[in-house]
C-alpha cells in the first residue's frame, strides 16, 4: 500500500488511542447491540470523555479545535472494525458542523458542551416519505406564530433517531418559495408534539438506530432558528461537499479491511487439495481489487487534503462518494464470492459488511444525483 501523508505523527497518535477504545469498549458488545437495533447510550458518554466526539468544535465550547483528519480517523477505524452500529459520524461530521457553523452564540453555548460530552446526542431530518434527494420537495412546514414556529410533518431513515436528544430538522417556513423557503430547526426532542417512531428494520446496519420522525404541531421556540429563515437550502449545499467525503473515507476504510479479511480467509481455505490463494483466478481478482483500492485511496487522500484547506468542491466531493462506494459494493461482492458459502453466512464479517455497505451508494445523495452534479459541473457555461 502506498505511504499515506494525510495524517501527521499527532492524528496516528490519536488514531491508536480511537483503535484501543473500541476494540475494548465497541467490539465484544457490537453483535449484541445488532440484536438490540441500537448501541448501549453510555457509549457514546465513554467516547465523550475520551476526546472522540466533534474534535472540529472550537476550544471556547469545550472542543479540541481540530482539523477534519481527526474525525476521519474516528470515521476510519469504526468502518475498519465493522461498528456500523456507531452513529457518531453522523454526529461529529454532519450534524454538529451545522451548529458550529450557522448557530447564534447562545445556541452555540448551549449545546456544543454537551455534544462533546456525549450527553447529547444530535441527528439531522432531511428525508421525508416522499423527499429524499431531492430536499427542495420537502413537505414538512414550519409556520411562524408570534414567538415560536408550528412545526408539522414526518421524516423518515433517520440516523441516531432513537438516541437523539437535538434534531437539525429540514422544514419549508414559506412552502410556495420552493429552495428559498427552506429553513433548519434545532429541535429537541423532549418537545410535546414530537415523537419517534420504532426502529425501522433494514437490511443492514442492524445495530444503527435509524428511525422515522413524526411532528405534530411542535412548537419550537423562534430562537431555535438555526441561521436565517429561508437559508437552510444554501447551509445544506455548504455542508454536503463534508458529509460525502466522510461517506467516501468510511468506503475506503471498510474496503481496506475486507479485503485484508479475504487475503487471510482464501491463504486458510482450501479447495481441491489446496489453498484458495493458490489459483489464478484468485490471484487476479485480488491484483485487481488492490490496485483499484490503491488509486482510490490517493484520491480520497487528495481530497482530505483539499478539505483541510477549504477547497473540497461540491463536484469533486460528489466523485469521491460516487467512486468510492460503487467501488466499496464491487469490492465486497467479489471478496464474498471468493469466500464462498461461507461468506454469506452472517457470522462471517463479510456477510455484514456486504450488507451494510449496500446503503453507502445512496444515502447522502444517492450516487445517480452525484452523476448530475458532476455532469452539471462539466457543462456549466463560463
Amino acid at each position: 500500500m502506498i505511504p499515506r501523508t494525510v495524517y501527521s505523527a499527532e492524528h496516528e497518535q490519536f488514531r491508536d488511542s480511537v483503535q484501543k477504545f473500541l476494540e475494548q469498549e465497541a467490539v465484544p458488545y457490537h453483535h449484541q447491540w445488532e440484536k438490540d437495533g441500537q448501541v448501549d447510550r453510555d457509549l457514546w458518554r465513554k467516547a465523550g470523555a475520551m476526546g472522540f466526539l466533534c474534535p472540529q468544535v472550537p476550544e471556547a465550547y469545550g472542543g479540541l479545535e481540530l482539523d477534519f483528519g481527526y474525525n476521519a480517523i474516528v470515521d476510519e477505524e469504526i468502518s475498519r472494525l465493522g461498528l456500523t452500529g456507531i452513529g457518531w459520524g453522523l454526529h461529529s461530521d454532519i450534524a454538529v458542523p451545522y451548529i458550529v457553523n450557522y448557530a447564534s452564540e447562545a445556541q452555540k453555548q448551549k449545546y456544543l458542551p454537551g455534544c462533546i460530552s456525549g450527553d447529547i446526542v444530535t441527528a439531522i431530518a432531511m428525508t421525508e416519505p416522499g423527499a429524499g434527494s431531492d430536499l427542495q420537495g420537502v413537505r414538512t412546514t414550519a409556520i411562524k406564530e408570534g414567538d415560536h414556529y408550528l412545526l408539522n410533518g414526518s421524516k423518515t431513515f433517520i440516523t441516531n433517531g432513537q438516541h437523539a436528544d437535538l434534531v437539525v430538522v429540514v422544514a419549508k417556513t414559506d412552502p410556495a418559495a420552493g429552495a428559498a423557503g427552506v429553513s433548519l430547526f434545532l429541535v429537541e426532542a423532549a418537545l410535546p408534539g414530537f415523537k419517534k417512531g420504532t426502529n425501522l428494520e433494514k437490511v443492514g446496519m442492524k445495530a444503527q438506530d435509524t428511525s422515522e420522525l413524526f411532528f405534530d404541531d411542535v412548537k419550537v421556540p423562534a430562537e431555535n432558528l438555526l441561521g436565517g429563515e429561508g437559508q437552510g437550502f444554501i447551509y445544506l449545499m455548504q455542508e454536503l461537499p463534508q458529509e460525502r467525503l466522510s461517506v467516501a473515507v468510511n468506503a475506503i476504510a471498510n474496503s481496506e479491511a475486507a479485503l485484508g479479511w479475504t487475503i487471510e480467509y482464501v491463504q486458510d481455505r482450501k479447495a481441491f487439495g489446496k489453498p484458495i490463494a493458490a489459483f489464478q483466478n484468485t490471484q487476479f481478482k485480488l491484483a485487481e481489487l488492490d490496485s483499484e483500492l490503491s488509486a482510490l485511496r490517493v484520491f480520497v487522500d487528495r481530497c482530505l487534503e483539499l478539505h483541510y484547506d477549504e477547497k473540497l468542491d461540491v463536484a469533486t466531493a460528489a466523485k469521491a462518494k460516487l467512486l468510492a462506494t460503487d467501488f466499496q459494493c464491487k469490492l465486497l461482492d467479489e471478496c464474498m464470492q471468493l469466500h464462498g458459502g461461507f461468506g454469506y453466512m452472517w457470522e462471517y464479517p463479510i456477510a455484514r459488511a456486504w450488507a451494510d455497505a449496500r446503503v453507502q451508494r445512496i444515502y447522502a445523495g444517492t450516487n445517480e444525483i452525484m452523476k448530475l452534479i458532476i455532469s452539471r459541473d462539466l457543462l456549466k457555461k463560463d
